[in-house]
């Protein structure tokens, strides 16, 4: 286990991060179940400019309480009142900044994702393309928000592997399911790995 360093997540730059964290591996180990897989599809969010953002003109929630808090931190809320998305504070404390991470490519323990998401016998895309889908199959609820990504034992962090990513192989498109945010609906802050079948 060699988690990412703080310096990674405590740049101010979330656009960076987001491409950045393509290619990286995110990893959960919870009750001795561990399962893991290359970060594929990222969408930025930026306070206090960004309507899509929760923390859209700094407001200050129970639940947003986290993205304040200095980067390296997991915010995990819930959507609709079914689907839990992960997602990585950035920056420094006090400044709202997140990456929503919306797909993984499969790499370890498959047949507890398999289980947790009730798709028995495939590693297609379903199993983890979607941010609610890949945070049911590594386990993630929001129990983990506020969870440290670097801590000594944090049972979930992401690595960085050694996988190559070329800057041609990272496209960008705006952003899905933000349509209430006007103008910023536009913004070209998703960003997805060309090459892999594990993206919207």
């Amino acid at each position: 286990m060699l988690p990412l360093a703080p310096s990674f997540y405590l740049r101010t730059d979330v656009l960076q991060v987001a491409r950045d964290l393509l290619g990286k591996v995110l990893v959960t180990e919870f009750d001795g179940k561990r399962t893991a897989g290359i970060i594929t599809e990222t969408e930025a969010y930026r306070a206090p400019d960004d309507r899509a953002s929760h923390a859209y003109n700094n407001r200050r929630t129970a639940r947003t309480e986290v993205m304040f808090a200095e980067g390296g931190r997991a915010y995990i809320y819930l959507c609709y009142g079914i689907h839990h998305l992960f997602n990585v504070v950035t920056a420094a404390e006090d400044t709202a900044h997140a990456v929503l991470i919306r797909a993984i490519e499969p790499l370890e323990g498959v047949e507890w994702m398999q289980e947790r998401r009730a798709i028995k016998h495939t590693t297609s895309p379903a199993l983890t393309t979607g941010p609610g889908a890949l945070s049911q199959a590594l386990g993630l609820t929001t129990r983990w928000t506020g969870q440290s990504l670097y801590a000594p034992d944090t049972p979930v962090w992401i690595e960085d592997r050694n996988i190559p990513v070329s800057t041609l192989d990272i496209a960008a498109g705006k952003r899905i399911g933000v349509d209430y945010a006007g103008e910023c609906a536009e913004w070209p802050w998703r960003f997805w790995l060309r090459s892999s079948k594990y993206h919207k």
